[in-house]
């Protein structure tokens, strides 16, 4: 019964933090998008967004990704065959990514309060492919998770599904862009 309340835990957490490093990348994207405002609003918006960024991040983001993490570690110990499970390993590589990612955008909110107001150097588009990052690694995770041991079996066509997904996103966010350029 512990093991399902810390594991219930771990996915209401992790389900928190998802959403937190979602809204935070795209504040960012907000954030670039002010470049073409005129100063006074520009000047208001990019001082919200570094409010929000800095809450979102301090309030929400990091505690929900502290205990998500701890659940995890409690369920590794509450089921030690865990660590015997080649879908496991995987698992575990997707979240050192989650990691970089999590250092990525915990240096690009520092980088918002250093920048005062002024412009992020990272393109547009750059940042609005940023924000899909976290959306891959929850598939990953996600997919491993509940296929187990059918994702070291069907590795191939998981891995051609992937990259299908992350083309038609990539287009995606592309082609949003562009339109929104033409507007």
């Amino acid at each position: 019964m512990l093991y399902t309340i810390i594991k219930a835990l771990h996915i209401i957490f992790m389900v928190s933090y998802f959403a937190g490093i979602f809204y935070l990348v795209r504040i960012f994207v907000y954030y670039k998008d002010t470049d073409e405002f005129a100063d006074e609003k520009k000047k208001i918006l990019r001082e919200q967004y570094t409010f929000m960024a800095r809450r979102l991040w301090n309030i929400i983001t990091v505690p929900a990704g502290i205990i998500m993490a701890v659940c995890g570690i409690i369920m590794i110990f509450l089921n030690t065959g865990l660590m015997k499970m080649p879908w496991f390993h995987l698992k575990l590589t997707f979240l050192v990514g989650l990691a970089v990612y999590h250092y990525w955008c915990w240096k690009k909110v520092l980088k918002l309060k250093e920048l005062n107001g002024q412009a992020i150097e990272t393109p547009n588009i750059k940042l609005r492919q940023a924000n899909e990052i976290a959306t891959f690694i929850l598939f990953l995770v996600v997919f491993t998770v509940i296929l187990k041991s059918a994702v070291i079996e069907y590795w191939w066509q998981l891995i051609a599904g992937f990259f299908v997904l992350v083309f038609l996103i990539m287009m995606t966010v592309k082609l949003i862009n562009k339109n929104k350029k033409n507007k």
